[in-house]
């Protein structure tokens, strides 16, 4: 089956090009003007990719890309003519997991999309092939889920994170005290290389650090080790919850 992409596009003339393109490389390829049409093609049909502008007539692309990282396995691109560095990494906080500036090369961005659409079917594979075993970490009053991604204060607060983000804290908390720099962050959080300047892992250990920072007298859990990395401090146990199997008796 053909990867389904979507363009989120309202300018006519680029978004029939990236359909042409795309559909040229093989990709089965649906287009929307906007948020409201995105959101009713996504409702039929199981898109794999979607490429997305900034500036959007209704909800803009950062506040679609919010409801659109709800979901684990869907790839996310943002297009677009913004290159404010304010916009970028607010885009990456969000968990985009690429970013371009208009006017773009073309066989950068088919490269970019088909790298992306192979780190998307690999992670599915592995999911596929880990079982179903649910993991529980806690720390320091604090619990993460591995079912929901969810982060639990002490005090009873829920916080959904995104992936890349609780992949980070994944490798934190199997990991407590060691040091981890920014190339094995980034690796583990988005399976790519660490890029010139790139601030990603930077972004996403500031958001995490907020859920923290939440709860009043919260230690510094991660601590900044200037010219290496973050190291995480906390005391973790973690539990490992065995679900029942799909072929046990009676099932």
């Amino acid at each position: 089956m053909s990867a389904r992409l979507l363009i989120v596009e309202d300018e006519v003339v680029t978004r029939n090009t990236l359909t042409r393109l795309f559909q040229q490389e093989g990709y089965d390829v649906f287009d929307a003007a906007d948020g409201m049409q995105m959101q009713r093609i996504m409702a039929r049909q199981q898109i794999d990719l979607v490429i997305m502008d900034v500036n959007l007539p209704g909800k803009s692309g950062i506040e679609l890309a919010e409801k659109l990282r709800e979901n684990d396995n869907i790839g996310l691109v943002f297009l677009t003519g913004r290159d404010a560095e304010e916009d970028r990494l607010l885009a990456l906080e969000l968990g985009a997991d690429d970013y371009l500036i208009k006017p773009y090369n073309p066989k950068e961005l088919i490269i970019r999309v088909r790298n992306l659409y192979r780190r998307i079917e690999a992670l599915k594979s592995q999911q596929k092939n880990v079982g179903h075993d649910s993991v529980v970490y806690e720390f320091n009053g604090w619990r993460l889920e591995s079912d929901s991604r969810c982060l639990f204060s002490p005090d009873g607060k829920m916080f959904r994170l995104p992936k890349s983000e609780y992949r980070a804290m994944e490798l934190f908390l199997t990991n407590p005290g060691k040091i981890l720099d920014r190339e094995t962050l980034v690796k583990k959080m988005l399976d790519r290389d660490l890029r010139p300047n790139d601030r990603t892992v930077d972004v996403a250990i500031r958001r995490i650090r907020r859920h923290f920072e939440a709860l009043p007298d919260s230690p510094n859990l991660i601590t900044t080790i200037h010219g290496e990395g973050y190291r995480f401090i906390g005391d973790v146990s973690i539990k490992h919850l065995e679900q029942p199997s799909l072929n046990a008796p009676g099932m």
